[in-house]
């Protein structure tokens, strides 16, 4: 806030105090010349006092602490200042918005830039906030969209405002006034996004950082948006749906949500689909932070710094904030990447490293103090400590220490014997005796020695150990009648040297002692019991140590609960009580506890749970069940597992209330016996494998420093096995990139401080899917005009697992077509029978083969068209068309005239000149021809009899005497211009005298046509 003055803080501490300096923009910073900027004393934080006047905005710059005394200097990360900001908005005349009732708007809002941002939100003018629902909503980028557009939208009018938090200002931008043109009926309209526009699109967020996706829709219907991930589900339990579900928020992002998501707008008239590609990228972050070293001159050492980044981070050494590269020569260090060695390092090679991991997202800075010492050992507890402890309790005799050359520490007792180390003894690296199960004999007097080659110290521990406190007889449930004195017993049993306190409980709370409630040495009193006296009492018996605790119901009998009574009289047991464990060993223990009261139901069982610290602390598990007979077991236990026990008493009525817990008993460690279960690889993109496992419980881990071994390597090779450790709170790694559905041979393997796991099953994972080539030898055959047969085989590469095959065929007529048709087959199947509904459509086929992606290139091809069915049929039919009887009506109407008009020719009579072609003597008969010419009689008028009109249009004759043609020599004979015909004949013959000569038969007049052609 620019109205406040800056503090820039900056602390550090060493032996000899530090001094500080700063540096802005690289350069510098005179904190003494500058009035208004002073240094807090013994400490580096700059204050800049605007009190007497000053500018802000002239100390913004990049700055950066350093501190320093003797051995090194360590520096800070860089501060970026910058003085908050709320600019106007730039005036602007707004033109009113003129839309189409159900048609799409984007009010823009554009505010000015601010630092930080500004939360933006919408108000018409008279200040009433802008009702938004998922038809009018704002987006992330402040603008303000709606869907579609209704007549009420323009009873107001619209104004952007932008809340600058740090000055705490609101600036307005001049409102927008909408004018809607009303319509006779609004169209419905299919989805389509307003925001992000077009079909696809990505975005990049860093590890760990929120993601935000949004989707914006207009139409008619207003559309509904659903979310989806290609490939998998939404992130379960860190999803949030906002903004009426157009934005979906992902918090904590790590690399496994990258990927492909896509939102859905949907509504009665269709549905748009838009796809964003998340890359998620990340910052520098610490695999292994380098640490403060402390070595003896002559001494080897290293300093680590590796860390982890998406693109890798770089690394880079300082010393005393100078680089490496830059600084003094120093022959017994060596750089190696992230790695600084230290190989008999000398005295004056103190210094302070910093660590820098960047890349293009943002860096770490680290700073480790190298420290080389000559110091003789120093123990640094107080000194001959008495520590007290209740018997069979795990112990801890702690010696810290330090030295330089780091010292050795040994344990001894009562000032002789050998190093205590091993059986009831645990000695630790930062010099505590841990004594597992404290007995009577370990009472005694603990010397700790540290040495190293300039010297040694030592300190004493006296050790005592004490008796347990115990209830040796609790109070039992009783059931008093009102007005009656009862008393609860409490005999106890504790360590005479310490001193026992015995408190009493009702409901958890204290009693208050009076004339009708009495504390006594072995219990409570109460005289005159009435029904507030009914509850749980409790007996505490404690002292600085330990404690123990015993409980009792108490039910006051009245006249009107003697039913109650009766069914008091059995009840769930107590819980049992004095849990001790003895027989300590590697992997066992015997437990012992003391039963409680039955409850007039004998106790069938008895239920064993346990609880560990280190992976699940709090969390019951069972161990083991034991028949009620029982008070004691022997446990079967696992190695390094901090263990505390209790028992659970089982009737017939039900389960007690859990015991006190027992005591921890901590086991030793060992190597891994288990490797993780539930191994598999499957891809979650096309060009990755994860692989994920179950890991090991607590009882399984066995060990500090539990990690994985992931390995893989493709099926059916001879490559090296690729093999990567994680930690053991991990439970899946991610292989890329990957071929497309490759087999892998897949291990995971568990490893602790102790040792490595047996060599573990081998586990055939594949890598993603995608989608599948074409089905090959698309085959389309009609073997009859009811049926069409299709056949295919598999895709060449099914890039995944076939789970089927879809047909789509289409019937078509021409330019007619059919409603697509689907069939769903599947992955065994490839063959189809398709009956046709008609003998005449064809049909086109699209075919494409199914994995779990979704489909992939299709196979296409038309029905053949069926030749000879289709001509035989057609024959078969062609007499029941329109078409051909009304042609056949018209051919027989043509005759009908032609034949009209050439008897009314042959009606005319007369003579016709003719030629003789033989020389035949005429008949007596004849004699009406002379000088060439031929005189035709009634007979010759006939009418024709027995012709008739054949399917191809000729006429046959049937009975005919003579014809026009048989009296010809062959010529073809013509009508002249008159219509008269002519041409040559022969003497008519009768039918008797020519029999066995030349025929003669009447000319047809078809035939007549015919030869004028």
């Amino acid at each position: 806030d620019p109205r406040d003055n800056i503090f820039i803080e900056c602390e550090a501490k060493g032996n000899p105090t530090p001094t500080f300096s700063w540096t802005r923009n690289g350069k510098f910073f005179n904190v003494a010349k500058d009035p208004r900027v002073t240094m807090r004393h013994w400490s580096g934080t700059l204050v800049v006092d605007f009190r007497s006047g000053g500018r802000p905005e002239d100390y913004e710059g990049e700055y950066q602490c350093f501190s320093r005394n003797d051995y090194g200097t360590a520096i800070s990360n860089k501060i970026f200042l910058h003085v908050s900001k709320s600019p106007l908005w730039p005036k602007e005349n707004l033109d009113i918005q003129e839309v189409h009732e159900g048609a799409s708007l984007i009010l823009a809002c554009n505010p000015p830039p601010g630092l930080p941002p500004p939360a933006i939100f919408w108000m018409s003018s008279s200040m009433e906030p802008i009702h938004q629902d998922k038809r009018v909503s704002q987006g992330q980028n402040g603008d303000l969209y709606f869907s579609n557009v209704m007549q009420q939208d323009a009873l107001t009018d619209y104004s952007c405002n932008a809340r600058f938090a740090f000055t705490h200002t609101i600036q307005q931008k001049n409102p927008y006034t909408l004018k809607v043109l009303t319509t006779r009926g609004i169209a419905e309209r299919q989805p389509s996004f307003m925001y992000p526009l077009g079909s696809s699109s990505s975005q990049m967020v860093l590890r760990g950082e929120d993601l935000l996706l949004e989707c914006i829709a207009s139409g008619v219907p207003t559309p509904d948006i659903m979310w989806h991930k290609k490939g998998g589900d939404l992130p379960s339990g860190r999803i949030k749906l906002e903004n009426f579900n157009k934005a979906l928020h992902i918090a904590n992002i790590s690399e496994e949500d990258s990927g492909e998501y896509f939102c859905l707008a949907s509504n009665k008239v269709g549905i748009s689909r838009h796809s964003i590609l998340v890359k998620v990228k990340a910052s520098p972050y610490w695999l292994d932070e380098p640490e403060n070293l402390i070595l003896a001159p002559g001494e080897d050492g290293r300093l680590l710094c590796r860390a982890n980044g998406n693109p890798k981070p770089s690394i880079q050494w300082l010393v005393n904030g100078e680089l490496l590269e830059s600084s003094a020569p120093n022959p017994s260090r060596e750089v190696n990447g992230d790695t600084v060695m230290f190989r008999d390092i000398q005295s004056g090679s103190s210094g302070v490293y910093q660590c820098n991991a960047s890349n293009e997202h943002g860096y770490l800075l680290a700073n480790a103090f190298v420290s080389v010492l000559d110091v003789v050992p120093r123990i640094l507890a107080p000194r001959n400590q008495l520590i007290k402890v209740i018997q069979n309790n795990r112990t801890l005799l702690d010696c810290p220490f330090f030295g330089s050359p780091i010292p050795t520490l040994r344990w001894f007792k009562n000032g002789q014997g050998s190093t205590l180390h091993g059986g009831n003894y645990k000695a630790h690296e930062n010099g505590t005796l841990e004594i597992i199960r404290a007995r009577k004999e370990d009472q005694g007097t603990y010397t700790c020695v540290a040495t190293n080659l300039l010297g040694k110290a030592q300190n004493q521990v006296r050790l005592e150990i004490k008796d347990p406190t115990r209830i040796i007889e609790g109070p039992k449930d009783a059931i008093p009648k009102k007005g009656s004195t009862i008393h609860l017993v409490c005999q106890t049993r504790h360590d005479p040297t310490l001193r026992l306190t015995v408190t009493w409980l009702k409901d958890d709370i204290p009693v208050y002692f009076g004339n009708r409630m009495k504390k006594e040495e072995d219990g409570l009193t109460i005289h005159g019991v009435s029904e507030k006296d009914q509850g749980y009492y409790t007996c505490v018996a404690s002292t600085e140590l330990d404690k123990d605790t015993a409980r009792a119901h108490l039910t006051v009998l009245g006249k009107e609960t003697y039913i109650l009574h009766i069914v008091l009289l059995i009840a769930r047991p107590e819980r049992p009580r004095d849990l001790e464990l003895t027989d300590l060993a590697e992997r066992s223990v015997r437990l012992t506890w003391i039963p409680g009261d039955d409850n007039n139901s004998p106790i069938t069982d008895y239920i064993v749970e346990f609880e560990e610290d280190k992976f699940q602390p709090g969390t019951w598990h069972n161990h083991s069940r034991y028949p009620g007979n029982v008070n004691s077991a022997i446990l079967r236990l696992a190695p390094y597992v901090n263990y505390q026990f209790r028992v659970i008493a089982v009737n017939d009525v039900g389960s007690s209330y859990p015991s006190l817990p027992s005591e921890r008993y901590h086991t030793n460690g060992a190597r891994p016996e288990f490797n993780p279960s539930g191994v598999k690889g499957s891809g979650t993109a096309k060009n990755n494998m994860v692989i994920s496992w179950t890991p090991l419980n607590a009882t399984q881990v066995y060990g500090p420093n539990l990690k994985y071994i992931v390995k893989w390597r493709r099926r059916d090779t001879r490559e090296s096995w690729n093999n990567r450790t994680v930690r053991g709170d991990v439970s899946q790694y991610t292989v890329a990139p990957t071929p497309i559905y490759t087999p892998y041979e897949i291990k995971v393997q568990a490893l602790n401080d102790y040792g490595i796991a047996m060599e573990p099953d081998i586990v055939i994972g594949y890598s993603g899917e995608d989608l599948p080539s074409t089905p090959r030898y698309f085959r389309i055959r009609q073997p009859n005009l009811e049926t069409v047969t299709l056949e295919w085989e598999h895709p060449e590469h099914p890039n995944g697992i076939l789970i089927g095959y879809t047909l789509r065929y289409q019937a078509f007529n021409g330019s007619k077509t059919g409603r697509t048709m689907v069939e769903v087959f599947s992955s065994n199947e490839t063959k189809f029978l398709l009956q046709r509904t008609d003998p005449i459509s064809r049909y086109k086929f699209n075919l494409r083969g199914r994995t779990q992606i979704g489909e992939g290139e299709p196979a296409t091809g038309e029905s053949p068209i069926p030749l000879n069915e289709a001509y035989t049929r057609n024959q078969g039919d062609i007499a029941t068309q329109g078409w051909f009887i009304g042609l056949m009506c018209a051919i027989a109407l043509l005759v009908l005239i032609l034949l009209i008009v050439c008897f009314i020719k042959r009606s005319r009579g007369g003579k016709y000149p003719v030629r003789a072609n033989k020389d035949v003597p005429l008949d007596p008969d004849d004699q009406k021809v002379d000088n060439g010419s031929f005189d035709y009689s009634d007979e010759d008028n006939k009418p024709l009899q027995g012709s008739q009109t054949s399917l191809d249009g000729t006429i046959k004759q049937q009975e005919s005497d003579d014809s026009l043609v048989d009296y010809g020599e062959g010529g073809e004979g013509q009508f002249n211009e008159d219509g008269s015909f002519i041409g040559q004949y022969t003497v008519k013959k009768d039918k008797e005298e020519t029999e066995g000569n030349e025929s003669s038969e009447a000319t047809s007049p078809v035939n007549a046509i015919y030869s004028l052609a």
